[in-house]
């Protein structure tokens, strides 16, 4: 599963937090800014490594809103 492959795992859970504390589009900037470091490293761009970051992202942005939704 690619999910599980490489660092991907990280790239979910980072997101998480991420997500929840801001929103959806923060962790979508540290999905790209992650990417760009390892671009400059050498590395590749990788849109798999982007897709684990925002579920992740979807994930927390689901429990803010969860967590929004029990205080109004």
């Amino acid at each position: 599963m690619w999910l599980k492959e490489s660092n991907r795992p990280k790239h979910l859970l980072y997101a998480i937090p991420a997500a929840f504390v801001g929103t959806i589009l923060f962790s979508t900037g540290l999905a790209f800014g992650m990417e760009f470091k390892d671009k400059q490293w050498g590395g590749k761009f990788d849109w798999l490594d982007i897709a684990a970051t925002e579920i992740g992202g979807l994930i927390g942005q689901a429990l803010q809103i969860g967590v929004i939704s029990l205080f109004v």
